[in-house]
């Protein structure tokens, strides 16, 4: 190795210093990245709950293992929708071994997320939602769950990719989901991902079985659109074109000819055949930069903006399309939601 002291070569006599004495607990071992991940982790920790359920009634019933974010000191628990889908019995454990039954508020097997409400706990301890938009590739992602019954455990990795499209258990293509390394295993489900800040960025819900770090959860926006809808309608009522979709840059001389200030947009990636959007002549690739006059700087916006309000009305979407700006009219249905057995 390259000794870069500095070498006093005019000095007759060495000078001799005394060595320095060695640090005094483990914190002063711990580097920032160590401790960026253990103040989150104790934090964000006491939120983060084991999901018990139970198929059927009673003792002898099939059961399963997920895990849960408390968002909100009233009881309010995020957690996927395959983990409490088809429970007849809900129950949730923290931290400190306190559990508590909890009922279904709503499920959006669209986005894999659920919204339970714990019964009897009230003050608990919450993690806030962040704004997944924010996010950059490389950012540290920590995850916190009960993988395997292991509970508490907390892995970290990067956000690997943003705006990916994950097809769900129910066949329903879920969009702007966040892809990880931070290491997920069964029991990790329903858990929260969590940025540096000790905000929850996204909601753990798969892995890709036999791979090694390919990891994803659902975004945080998306999340906070599925929880709002529940709480104010008991349901996500939403529109459907057709589309499957990845937040994309839009390319900055493209974005100037076409006269638009998206630095982002939503690119198609698949066409449904006869759907709305391929009815009104859309195409996969087409980078959707507006919609009713609203931008779309992503998938989290495209899913937002087809809302309840807009089934069975025709919208304009505006697509940079091979560079040039073209305007659709699509006319969004409902999404039909049939929960899985």
């Amino acid at each position: 190795m390259l000794d870069t002291s500095v070498a006093y070569l005019l000095d007759p006599d060495p000078i001799e210093t005394a060595p320095a004495a060695p640090p005094r607990g483990d914190g002063a071992l711990l580097d920032a990245y160590s401790q960026t991940v253990s103040t989150v982790a104790d934090t964000v920790g006491p939120a983060v709950v084991r999901v018990d359920t139970r198929q059927t009634s009673g003792q002898a019933g099939r059961g399963g293992i997920g895990s849960g974010v408390v968002i909100s000191p009233d009881g309010l628990v995020l957690t996927n929708a395959h983990v409490v889908n088809g429970a007849k019995e809900i129950r949730l454990s923290d931290t400190e071994g306190r559990t508590t039954e909890s009922r279904l508020l709503g499920i959006d097997p669209d986005t894999d997320l659920a919204l339970l409400r714990a019964d009897a706990a009230r003050g608990l301890a919450f993690a806030p939602l962040g704004d997944s938009k924010t996010l950059r590739r490389g950012q540290i992602a920590i995850a916190i769950g009960n993988p395997l019954g292991f509970e508490s455990t907390v892995t970290a990795g990067v956000i690997s990719a943003l705006g990916r499209s994950l097809r769900s258990v129910s066949g329903h293509m879920i969009e702007d989901v966040i892809q990880t390394d931070a290491a997920l295993n069964p029991g990790n489900s329903g858990g929260p991902l969590v940025s540096s800040r000790g905000e929850v960025i996204g909601i753990n819900t798969a892995v890709i079985m036999g791979a090694q770090g390919i990891c994803f959860a659902v975004a945080s926006n998306t999340a906070n659109h599925v929880l709002s809808e529940i709480i104010m309608h008991g349901r996500v009522r939403r529109g459907y074109i057709g589309v499957a979709a990845q937040t994309v840059p839009v390319p900055r001389r493209h974005a100037i000819a076409a006269g638009i200030e998206n630095r982002l947009g939503a690119m198609l990636t698949n066409v449904q055949a006869d759907g709305p959007a391929d009815r009104a002549g859309l195409m996969s690739h087409d980078l959707v930069v507006r919609l009713d006059g609203e931008p779309v700087t992503g998938v989290d916006d495209l899913i937002r903006l087809l809302d309840r309000n807009r089934v069975g009305k025709h919208i304009k979407i505006e697509v940079l399309r091979l560079g040039r700006l073209r305007e659709f009219e699509v006319a969004p249905s409902e999404r039909v939601v049939t929960p899985a057995p």
